[in-house]
């Protein structure tokens, strides 16, 4: 086979370091940007805290720009017009000779710095409450590796959903105690007496049970509620699918009740907590804390744009590094040895520029893209209405800030905006168009706020069916059909007429 030669003309784009960077820092959320800058500075010596511009105001560096490096860093290769071209002078500015503040401060008088309070959550977590009830039972030795193997395989929810003749297969081979299904059972049934009430349940029917059993030992006899409990009762144990699908007719011909003893029933039901273990100690994901990356306060009717900028702390070139530079600089004889030093030095003063360089270009599209969210949103945010909203995609945003739409979607992923009206994550306000009657463009945010307030006005005797909706809506002059009604109801997740029903 020949081997033959061509000419080809490709186009390439190629991201420089400084790029790259930070489409990576866009990414991270403002309750993450320390730890990343942090890395940064564990990794980079000649980056480090500029404390005397800690306290600078948010409008101060809402008119910083950054500058964008024309030449993309190359790499030393050792050459002899490496080491014969090294200008310093980038590096080493007048006014570097003088006494910094920070040399004049008396390290035994510090001053008094600002505390900065960050959210502290102490608690003991649903696995370690169990573990202590599991020490309050009398059990022998055989006994309590049992039940650890039991507790340890409850989920976070409080379930025990691994089956019991796992659990002895995990016993015999993990743990070298070879015992039985009827054993392990009897062990479970003692650590379903454990609260939260309803722990170590295997599924949604036991878990409930197991709470009205509770109840049930616990009322007095001449207690009026007895008999809703025990109605509740016989109906979760042979009526549960349909009580689950609201098939309430069913329920009342086998158990021969009236509505009023139904009620009763089903409000002894809707009482009990499905996820036991989800209220205790660190598996309540519901109660995670939001750092918000924005601020938008309304000031005597015109709206205010602030960044969150606690954790994002002034940076610079570190002082030490400056003065090998000049050390460098003022001395006469400059071996091979030195000129490497140097130029490892140039290498962590460029990557640490390119850093600041990048945080403060990583403040501006933040602000930049933000604004204009607030602007095209306008309304939404002087008023909280969110029949307010205009539809509004990421090329909407894109086009406005003269950004590309990758960027637009980096800076709207996880992050959030404060307002008055509650905190919000910047995806809520991106919605499709939905055209009206008289031509309108309105966003599908202002078509499903209104869907849900039909819902919740309805009468739940006769919940309004999608069918309904549909028509109720089209007479709002939104066009609309049937199944984007069921869409959309989906989405907001709600369930179908039939399961809304109340009697």
């Amino acid at each position: 086979m020949a081997l033959s030669q061509s000419f080809q003309q490709k186009m390439l784009q190629k991201l420089s370091p400084q790029q790259i960077q930070l489409m990576k820092l866009l990414q991270v959320p403002t309750a993450n940007l320390e730890t990343r800058i942090k890395e940064e500075m564990e990794e980079n010596p000649a980056l480090e805290l500029d404390e005397d511009k800690m306290d600078e105001s948010n409008e101060e560096m809402k008119d910083e720009f950054a500058e964008t490096a024309e030449e993309e860093y190359k790499e030393p290769d050792g050459s002899e017009d490496e080491y014969e071209n090294i200008d310093v002078s980038d590096y080493v500015q007048e006014g570097d000779d003088e006494v910094g503040d920070y040399k004049l401060r008396d390290d035994n008088y510090p001053e008094e710095d600002e505390s900065r309070q960050l959210p502290f959550k102490k608690e003991t977590s649903f696995y370690e409450t169990l573990i202590a009830q599991l020490g309050l039972l009398k059990l022998d030795d055989r006994e309590k590796v049992i039940a650890g193997q039991i507790v340890g395989s409850i989920d976070e929810d409080g379930y025990l959903r691994r089956e019991t003749t796992a659990i002895v297969d995990d016993l015999a081979f993990r743990q070298n105690v070879a015992t039985n299904v009827a054993e392990v059972e009897e062990v479970i049934a003692r650590i379903q007496q454990f609260e939260p009430s309803g722990v170590g349940a295997r599924d949604l029917q036991e878990c409930l049970l197991i709470q009205l059993k509770r109840k049930k030992i616990e009322l007095l006899e001449s207690d009026e509620e007895n008999v809703a409990v025990d109605l509740a009762i016989k109906a979760l144990t042979k009526y549960f699918d349909e009580f689950t699908k609201k098939h309430y007719e069913k329920i009342q011909r086998g158990l021969n009740i009236d509505d009023d003893e139904l009620r009763e029933v089903i409000q002894q039901t809707v009482r009990l907590n499905p996820k036991p273990g989800g209220n205790v100690g660190e598996t309540n994901k519901g109660e995670s804390y939001v750092v918000p990356d924005f601020f938008i306060m309304n000031n005597a009717g015109k709206l205010e744009l602030t960044l969150n900028n606690r954790n994002a702390p002034e940076l610079r070139i570190s002082e030490g590094y400056r003065d090998m530079l000049k050390e460098y600089d003022r001395g006469a004889k400059k071996d091979k040895r030195q000129k490497e030093a140097v130029l490892f030095i140039k290498q962590k003063i460029d990557s640490a520029k390119w850093f600041i360089d990048a945080i403060k270009q990583r403040q501006h599209t933040l602000l930049s893209t933000m604004n204009s969210i607030m602007e095209h949103q306008y309304g939404f945010f002087l008023t909280g209405d969110e029949t307010e909203m205009k539809p509004m995609i990421l090329k909407d945003i894109a086009e406005k800030t003269n950004l590309d739409i990758s960027t637009v979607s980096r800076v709207a992923n996880s992050k959030f905006v404060q307002t008055e009206f509650g905190t919000y994550r910047l995806k809520f306000f991106f919605s499709e168009s939905l055209s009206t009657d008289s031509g309108e463009e309105v966003s599908t945010r202002e078509v499903k706020k209104i869907l849900n307030d039909l819902i919740d006005d309805e009468d739940k005797k006769k919940p309004l069916s999608d069918e309904a909706l549909t028509e109720l809506l089209q007479e709002k002059g939104y066009n609309i059909a049937r199944r984007t009604v069921a869409k959309y109801r989906e989405q907001l997740n709600i369930s179908v007429a039939r399961l809304r029903k109340e009697l």
